[in-house]
């Protein structure tokens, strides 16, 4: 399927479960400030259904929130592909981005070359409830702002690669 856009914003979570509605929430956000070039797209799919929704574009921005235990609830962590090591999921339904971006290139699809995650350290993603956790609500415009800044830097890079064509 050919895509209009060249960017994707992924915002991956559920709203029913508290805090792990993040990513969507920031993506509603981000969708009125951003122009046609950019698709924002919500979905509480995983696994290898993110390859359908992946395919056709240039970049692709991940949101979604996660639990490590590392760092307080609000912090934003930045991720590339290469910050995960792969693991061998149990089915297609719980494969993870590197299994993900294997099987696009297996199957030789087109699958962006730029790919950030954005993830927000969260209290609790499996109660349900709906609303954040206090230190999430007040770190979700920190969460908004890093994401349109890596948008704004990749359409100054695009815009520069059109120059030079």
């Amino acid at each position: 399927m050919e895509r209009r856009a060249h960017t994707l914003v992924l915002a991956l979570g559920n709203d029913l479960l508290g805090d792990d509605g993040v990513g969507l929430e920031a993506a509603r956000r981000i969708a009125g400030q951003v122009d046609d070039s950019v698709d924002v797209v919500e979905t509480g799919e995983a696994g290898l259904a993110l390859l359908e929704l992946l395919e056709g574009y240039e970049r692709a921005l991940l949101i979604d929130s996660v639990v490590t235990g590392r760092y307080p609830p609000g912090t934003v962590l930045e991720f590339s592909p290469q910050d995960f090591r792969r693991v061998i999921a149990p089915s297609p339904h719980y494969a993870g981005l590197p299994e993900v971006l294997e099987m696009a290139h297996r199957l030789n699809l087109a699958f962006p070359q730029h790919i950030r995650i954005l993830a927000m350290e969260v209290q609790d993603p499996y109660e349900f409830r709906t609303g954040f956790s206090e230190p999430v609500q007040e770190a979700l415009p920190a969460l908004v702002q890093r994401a349109l800044t890596i948008l704004s830097r990749w359409a100054h890079q695009q815009g520069v690669e059109k120059m030079m064509l």
